[in-house]
């Protein structure tokens, strides 16, 4: 069997033997015959492949998740676990990754390393197949997720079977990137103990966290086991059965037939949609696909940040109410991205229609790829839209979902940009690269050459190996048509100028477009050329009314890469003073030196300010310049805006210059990324405002702990005021048992003596007023409850 024909970038391939009756009625073009050769995603790729796969790797070999397979082997005592019962997936969606990136490019040593890693997930495994290291290494204290036998807590936390779907996508891709079986035996051999456990009338739980289904549905394809197919029907259609761990959160709530709005967890939400509909495709179940038709119309329309990104809140990483769209708390993790993509995909080649590429394009330049420093060892869990300079890139998280994520989707990202149904060749992304596609009248050879995203020429030379009739259909972005995201969540202030025009050879041709794709249907010879000219002007987008956090506000785009302000290109590194006039005409600079290359946008603003010791606002002129949003954060730390202020009450005048502000901060708090939040001057709307940073001592209670401020010179000092973070009644922070100043004297401490109480309150700041002092420094020391911890949000000193 040849392994191109077992290369279809996500595993829909069919094993051409098995013909199965059912699939997908548009299959995508394999990344394998998409060869990537343009300016803006090769780089990228190339990152990925050198920097960041290597880098993950070398990340699960430091935090222990590779020794965790050892441990379950018996060749390391099981003295210690990780953090998290799905560690194992950064290392299967590691190989996931590895696996794609060498059917991009040959690499015998990376080959050789997955056969290591192979065989230690291999010895990990259990004799009747089962695979989960947390519960076989047996460690002396064991995780309170895992429950005392298997699957005892799998509808809850023990992620028993979303490991095993994680295990079995990567099994399928190093399957049809190697034609090795090493792999996929494992994966198999675990699947078949799934078949035997779990069925009506037998071991009756779904997954907690979804992600099985599609790992069965691919097995499925490279198998034709029709019991994988059917397993993960089943654990779709028990959810929201009497009796079980019925939660919104997850998703079980109500059967999934009967789910209509998006709901919980925005990552589980959108793997079991994607899983919904392998399964529909595969079985044909009609009520999936009705059910699924609604949920996406649900969060396009009312739950979608402009980014792309899913899931308003750190509460549950979940979607919000409809229209709540927060921006400096969004959640809009890097993994809802990633699955979102993934559904959104799958809704494209069951419906055939442009608008699901368009949100898939609108998630991939933005909400997605911001996810990853342009280093590609720097990342992102949550992707806000709005920062004070309390969000900044992390080297590793405890929770490695989104890096792993992240290196096993870039090297598929080819896989997006062609799809076919029999003659009619798609051409959904707009990617300069060669790519050879076989469609059933002829080989097709495409040369798709554009200087996308910064530029809306796409020329496409069609070469068939021999003449042939079939259609071509040029997607026309729902941006080139004002619609910035499909529903109308999201506005054009002022429509294009221009319309998208088509040339045959260098010739107009009239075009209708039809489910978002103008088709060009001819007898076509080699050496044909479509060009593509999409209105290239950047214009500016507001929100429905019914988006509190986005109005009086507009936001910039230019195709499909959305602008946000960064402090590193505006005067005092300041954004969130800026007011810029909703018809303020805008000019683009393309500066190559900058963020590796970037399109700028700029234009005239104006910007307040305070002035030291008084309540007069100085407001000034100056150039505004705009970055694409995904470059973001990779300067340091700064403040950051997507929805730009047009009125000047939306706009907050930078604070003058405090004591606080100009002080060191200092504190028992080990994260010294906290430390800004104390002295930003960002008052709070109420102590569990989550849209303002804030420093806290979670998960310690019951302890004296501390913060300082070491100031820029000696200041006589009589006042100082805290406002306490507390996230009650959900949340681990509450408000202190008792709060005391002591000003450095020499090299002592000395308790100030307060001439008002020490109060402790919510939602205002707690104020006291002391005999003054001269003094270089200021400390705070707080009592936790004996319960909870504690948080502050800003302290001030005069």
């Amino acid at each position: 069997m040849k392994r191109t024909l077992l290369s279809l970038s996500l595993a829909f391939a069919l094993v051409p033997s098995l013909a199965q009756n059912k699939d997908y009625p548009i299959q995508p073009v394999p990344f394998t015959q998409v060869s990537v050769r343009d300016n803006f995603w090769l780089p990228k790729l190339r990152v990925n492949a050198e920097v960041t796969i290597p880098y993950t790797l070398a990340q699960c070999y430091r935090t222990g998740r590779i020794d965790n397979f050892l441990r379950a082997a018996g060749k390391l005592p099981a003295d210690t676990i990780t953090a998290f019962t799905f560690d194992d997936t950064d290392l299967y969606k590691l190989i996931e990754g590895a696996s794609y990136s060498l059917q991009n490019k040959p690499n015998p040593k990376l080959a050789k390393t997955l056969d290591s890693l192979i065989s230690v997930i291999a010895a990990a495994q259990e004799p009747d197949g089962y695979l989960y290291t947390f519960r076989t290494m047996k460690p002396k204290k064991q995780h309170d997720w895992v429950g005392s036998k298997r699957w005892e807590k799998e509808e809850d936390l023990s992620h028993e079977l979303y490991n095993a779907g994680h295990l079995y996508e990567a099994a399928v891709a190093h399957y049809l990137a190697t034609g090795k079986k090493n792999f996929l035996n494992i994966a198999t051999k675990n699947a078949d103990l799934l078949v035997k456990t779990f069925g009506w009338g037998k071991e009756e739980k779904f997954p907690g966290h979804q992600v099985v289904e599609m790992g069965l549905a691919k097995l499925y394809r490279v198998t034709g086991k029709k019991a994988y197919l059917d397993l993960a029907k089943f654990f779709l259609d028990l959810r929201g059965k009497e009796g079980h761990l019925n939660h919104e959160y997850s998703q079980a709530h109500k059967k999934v037939v009967d789910q209509h709005t998006a709901v919980g967890h925005a990552v589980r939400a959108t793997y079991m949609y994607t899983g919904m509909a392998d399964v529909a495709a595969l079985t044909g179940d009609k009520a999936y696909l009705s059910a699924i038709d609604d949920i996406w119309h649900d969060a396009v329309e009312k739950k979608i940040y402009i980014t792309g990104g899913i899931g308003a809140t750190n509460n549950g990483e979940a979607f919000g109410g409809d229209f709540d769209l927060p921006n400096m708390t969004a959640y809009a993790e890097t993994c809802a991205s990633i699955a979102n993509v993934y559904w959104n995909s799958r809704m494209f080649l069951l419906h055939g229609d442009g608008q699901y590429i368009d949100v898939l394009e609108r998630i991939l330049y933005n909400g997605l790829l911001s996810g990853v420093s342009l280093s590609g060892d720097k990342f992102f869990y949550p992707n806000p839209l709005a920062s004070l300079g309390q969000h900044q890139r992390s080297s590793w998280f405890d929770c490695a979902c989104c890096i792993s994520n992240m290196s096993r989707f870039l090297p598929s990202m080819p896989g997006y940009v062609y799809a076919q149904n029999r003659n009619d060749l798609y051409v959904n992304l707009y990617v300069g690269s060669v790519s050879t596609i076989k469609l059933p009248v002829s080989k097709i050879k495409l040369t798709q050459e554009t200087n996308y995203p910064w530029n809306g020429t796409i020329k496409l030379t069609v070469d068939p190996e021999q003449a042939a009739n079939f259609a071509v259909k040029m997607r026309i972005p729902g941006w080139a048509q004002n619609k910035p995201i499909p529903g109308g969540l999201y506005q054009v202030m002022q429509s294009l100028k221009a319309k998208p025009v088509l040339l045959l050879n260098g010739k107009p041709v009239a075009y209708d477009i039809e489910k978002g794709y103008a088709t060009v249907k001819r007898s076509w010879k080699k050496g044909d050329q479509l060009e593509l000219q999409l209105p290239w002007e950047v214009t500016k987008v507001e929100a429905r009314s019914e988006v509190a956090a986005d109005q009086k506000r507009f936001a910039l785009q230019m195709g499909p890469i959305l602008y946000c302000l960064e402090g590193p290109d505006n005067k005092d590194s300041a954004v969130m003073n800026i007011v810029v006039n909703k018809n303020a005409p805008v000019q683009t600079v393309y500066n190559e030196q900058l963020l590796n290359g970037v399109m700028t946008i700029q234009m005239t603003g104006s910007a307040t300010k305070r002035m030291e010791n008084s309540d007069a606002l100085q407001l000034t002129d100056q150039t505004v310049t705009a970055i694409p949003y995904y470059s973001w954060a990779n300067r340091g730390p700064s403040e950051m805006e997507v929805w730009i202020p047009y009125d000047a009450s939306a706009a907050k005048p930078k604070p003058a210059p405090s004591i606080a502000s100009k002080s060191t901060v200092s504190s028992s708090v080990k994260n010294k990324r906290m430390f800004r939040a104390l002295n930003d001057q960002y008052e709070p709307a109420d102590s569990k405002d989550g849209s303002a940073s804030y420093l806290h001592w979670w998960p310690k209670n019951n302890t004296e702990e501390w913060v300082q401020y070491d100031f820029d010179k000696e200041y006589t000092i009589s006042e100082s005021s805290v406002y306490w973070f507390d996230d009650g009644p959900w949340g681990g922070c509450r408000i202190p048992l008792e709060w005391k100043l002591y000003y450095k004297k020499g090299s002592e401490w000395i308790p100030v003596k307060n001439l008002s109480p020490y109060t402790i309150t919510k939602d205002k700041f707690d104020t006291v007023k002391f005999e003054a002092v001269t003094t270089t420094a200021l400390k705070l020391v707080v009592q936790l409850p004996k319960d909870n911890s504690t948080g502050i949000h800003e302290w001030s000193v005069k």
